[in-house]
């Protein structure tokens, strides 16, 4: 299988006036379509840092990051934000719904920067809705949903332009531990069909959906392990 992201002897350096802080430091990774990935680390291990840079909205301060086979750094800010509206979709621990815009338009998002037409956004809105159960609360408000009906929406949203990486950040910092289980299901199951997922956690208990571990500490990775029977 193919390698979706290919990153070689990355750094990424911060510079707060005189002092420099090395976010990671000389990170090697790859990543084949269609894995399902969590990303482990202690708060300032450089794993959100890593997350940034994979999702186009950072760029490394040396090294190479290949998505698809295209030299990230090489890109305008313009053609980076065609690349994460084609090829990403993220989903945050806060959710990032706009508040007073019901659920079916916070979906329909991505496509109306995609230039998708009208009658076909909302065609793929509602079927995404569907997927994750949704399609009877299409035109609540965030504010009238549970937290884990929120993370829904934001899943459904970050599926709109059909990306084939899922980046998720902390995506069950904020629920309780039944939402969490049925977040990560659907995370399973959009794996199943194909996605690559990459998600950053600090729980084990949800790192043990994927179907590899990646572990970082003071910015570059300590361990990267596979569960048993997952062929490299």
């Amino acid at each position: 299988m193919s390698n979706v992201i290919s990153i070689k002897d990355l750094n990424k350096v911060y510079k707060n006036g005189s002092v420099e802080v090395h976010a990671l430091r000389n990170i090697n990774l790859e990543i084949k379509h269609g894995e399902f990935i969590a990303i482990m680390g202690h708060s300032g291990s450089g794993k959100s840092t890593l997350m940034n840079i994979l999702g186009c909205l950072d760029r490394p301060s040396s090294g190479e990051y290949l998505l698809d086979g295209t030299n990230i750094s090489s890109l305008s800010q313009d053609e980076l934000s065609l690349i994460r509206n084609k090829k990403i979709g993220f989903v945050f621990q806060a959710f990032n719904l706009i508040p007073r815009t019901n659920v079916l338009r916070n979906v329909e998002l991505p496509m109306i920067y995609a230039k998708v037409k009208s009658s076909q956004r909302i065609k793929r809105a509602e079927e995404l809705l569907e997927k994750v159960g949704l399609e009877e609360r299409i035109y609540h408000l965030p504010n009238e949903l549970s937290g884990g009906q929120k993370q829904r929406v934001a899943i459904a949203r970050a599926l709109a332009n059909n990306p084939p990486i899922i980046l998720a950040d902390e995506p069950t910092g904020n629920l309780d531990t039944k939402s969490s289980d049925e977040i990560m299901e659907i995370f399973s199951e959009l794996n199943k069909e194909g996605n690559s997922v990459i998600l950053v956690t600090h729980e084990p208990e949800i790192a043990e959906y994927a179907d590899r571990v990646i572990v970082f500490r003071d910015g570059t990775i300590i361990e990267d392990r596979r569960k048993e029977g997952v062929l490299k």
